[in-house]
């Protein structure tokens, strides 16, 4: 197995929303804001190769959407995933697996892409992984959520006929030395996996930890559904991630793409920050 960091680009959103009740004099430091209160972060995918599957982790959002939506995000950076996954000696032909966390638009938006008057999948070889709870919440969406699932992302995955479900329960493999986690806080049953990878695990992090100041107990997005739930989903997840020497790898940190964990005196805080090209 190799795993190769994909960049989809990065993008902005609102500081105060990224980093919940705590004050903009504490997260400022670490994630500092323009005139607009806008932060950067990174969209951040993971390619993982099995040999004989190419499976994608999340895909960013894209660039289907109206000049008018991009207005309020600032997509910026050169990155995309298709030059991300060329530095790497891939093509969007090659991918076999689609993994979709969840269907926010800023991590499946990039599924789906026009073609003409079109709206077909992005990856022609791929199936796309998503599970059954979330997808039903996904097409029909709360008030709240509305605004993040696109259904120009997510009705042609179906219609497309590549649409699988992952049924894996909580904890258990889903392919081998692939594991998926749920939980609930940012939204219903986000799957996060968790990768057993040269003797070392990879979490990936999704949105549960977005980034690494995330790692503190009161970092919580205001954009969570519940927040509470994902209180006590991150304190489950890090103190099985500290005494276990896992590695976090975030996907919307725009300058940290990974870290160990140590445990200081009761509280789990960021340790070594590494890149997944690093290891052994």
């Amino acid at each position: 197995m190799k795993l190769y960091s994909i960049i989809a680009g990065y993008f902005k959103l609102d500081g105060g929303a990224m980093h919940g009740v705590v004050p903009k004099s504490m997260w400022q430091k670490v994630n500092p804001a323009d005139d607009n209160n806008m932060c950067s972060w990174a969209m951040r995918c993971l390619l993982i190769d099995t040999g004989d599957r190419k499976i994608l982790v999340d895909n960013g959002m894209g660039d289907k959407q109206d000049a008018k939506f991009f207005g309020h995000y600032f997509p910026h950076g050169e990155d995309t995933v298709a030059t991300s996954l060329a530095k790497q000696g891939f093509t969007h032909a090659d991918i076999t697996d689609v993994f979709l966390t969840h269907l926010h638009f800023d991590h499946c938006g990039g599924s789906i892409v026009r073609d003409g008057d079109k709206l077909v999948p992005a990856f022609p070889n791929a199936a796309y992984w998503c599970n059954k709870a979330h997808w039903a919440s996904a097409t029909e969406p709360n008030e709240r959520e509305k605004a993040s699932f696109l259904k120009e992302n997510i009705l042609p995955i179906q219609e497309s006929g590549k649409l699988q479900w992952v049924e894996t329960a909580d904890g258990e493999e889903w392919l081998p030395g692939i594991r998926i986690r749920y939980v609930q806080g940012h939204t219903d049953n986000m799957m996060l996996p968790q990768i057993d990878y040269n003797g070392q695990t990879i979490f990936f992090c999704a949105d549960l930890i977005p980034s690494a100041a995330h790692i503190s107990m009161p970092w919580v997005m205001a954009y969570d559904m519940r927040p509470l739930d994902t209180l006590n989903e991150k304190r489950t997840i890090l103190k099985e991630a500290v005494e276990n020497n896992w590695i976090l790898f975030f996907e919307h940190d725009a300058r940290t793409e990974a870290c160990t964990l140590i445990n200081d005196n009761g509280r789990v805080k960021m340790g070594e920050v590494i890149t997944l090209a690093t290891l052994k």
